[in-house]
């Protein structure tokens, strides 16, 4: 019985609203860069559309298949990443990773979102689902901007 009240927390009200009002649905029509990252492990697929401008993210879109979670990661992204600077965008990544491998600590705002699914730390099947619209954004980010700009994504 355990088991099904751990899954009620994964699949929290909270996180089914996120999944089902995912910002920035449309992709755009003439993006700087494009990137589509897949969960081998579920088939989740996040394809990611982006503008950045003096190094913040001026425009975005994306195309999300994924899990609720998957879904509500988008949305989290989605949410934050407006106007947000490559750094805190990598660092945000950074984070939701530590927060999933190593039980480390909510990314910092405006990426705070990612608090919701702290519950899916037990589930390790979960995580690359979860990091696939933030890593998409990273990585459309660097092709965006020029190479120089970029130290080590």
């Amino acid at each position: 019985m355990s088991g099904d009240n751990d899954l009620i927390k994964l699949y929290s009200a909270r996180i089914l609203a996120l999944a089902a009002d995912i910002p920035h649905l449309t992709r755009l029509e003439h993006p700087q860069a494009t990137v589509k990252r897949r969960s081998p492990l579920c088939g989740s697929t996040v394809t990611v559309d982006v503008i950045v401008e003096d190094g913040r993210l001026a425009a975005f879109g994306q195309d999300v298949k994924a899990c609720a979670l998957g879904q509500a990661a988008a949305a989290i992204v989605g949410h934050a990443a407006h106007d947000a600077s490559f750094d805190q965008v990598k660092t945000a990544r950074d984070q939701l990773l530590q927060m999933l491998k190593s039980d480390g600590p909510v990314p910092d705002a405006p990426f705070d979102g990612f608090e919701v699914l702290q519950p899916a730390v037990a589930y390790k099947n979960r995580h690359a689902s979860i990091m696939l619209s933030i890593e998409a954004t990273v990585e459309a980010m660097q092709h965006a901007m020029a190479p120089e700009s970029i130290d080590n994504a």
